[in-house]
């Protein structure tokens, strides 16, 4: 099944890149993203995914902005080009260490391998869920920036993701999929068969409608046991 995600979250993904990518004059090149690989929330971006957002921003003629650490306050540089290969998203970008503090602070940082990780952060477009090995296709994605971030790989980041995206919906009188509210859980501290029995036999009855029930009612009590909703 296809669908568009209307959560309105930017979400992201964390990629690690190798030192010596990083050249004296500031560029390097990396990826942003790599094609066919399971991700911790059994997501999978498919070949073709950034082919439309490249195309839009090619054609602004404005690099990509490179933010530090996913802070839009803090703009380090750009990338001018970026592609699809049969590995992935392959960026190259450039650090404006000589005009920006913290653009130069990130290139030491770098350098060193402290900061190691490249990450990206997008809106999905369209995905497909495969219920019998309860993966999410990422079909289209709308690329928005590219990070270089500390570790390629954070929960508390990824939990705050989650949980913003559930208080959203239901803000606005939306219900979760069974799989979204499944991989919450996960981030929650469930175990991967009590979230899914969690998800299948109580938000399936919600999605369901059956007579009697009120609108998200349960779910929003159960949630705000999470300090989710107010």
């Amino acid at each position: 099944m296809n669908r568009k995600d209307n959560s309105g979250v930017l979400q992201r993904k964390n990629f690690a890149f190798k030192a010596e990518d990083v050249k004296d004059d500031g560029t390097f090149t990396g990826y942003g993203s790599v094609f066919g690989n399971i991700d911790s929330y059994r997501e999978i971006v498919l070949p073709g995914a950034f082919k439309k957002s490249l195309k839009e921003i090619k054609a602004s003629g404005d690099p990509l902005p490179m933010l530090w650490q996913h802070n839009p306050d803090q703009p380090i540089g750009g990338y001018t080009d970026l592609s699809e290969d049969s590995k992935g998203l392959l960026v190259t970008g450039f650090l404006l260490k000589d005009e920006v503090q913290q653009a130069k602070e990130a290139y030491a940082l770098m350098k060193a391998r402290i900061v190691k990780g490249l990450s990206i952060g997008y809106y999905v477009i369209q995905d497909s869920y495969n219920e019998k090995e309860n993966t999410r296709s990422l079909i289209e994605l709308d690329l928005r920036e590219v990070s270089p971030v500390t570790f390629p790989a954070t929960t508390a980041a990824q939990v705050d993701n989650v949980k913003a995206a559930m208080t959203l919906m239901l803000k606005t009188g939306q219900l979760p999929s069974v799989k979204d509210f499944e991989d919450f859980l996960r981030e929650a501290g469930f175990s991967k068969s009590q979230a899914a029995a969690i998800a299948v036999h109580g938000l399936s009855k919600l999605l369901r409608g059956e007579p009697g029930d009120t609108k998200g009612e349960e779910l929003l009590a159960a949630l705000r046991g999470f300090n989710l909703t107010p």
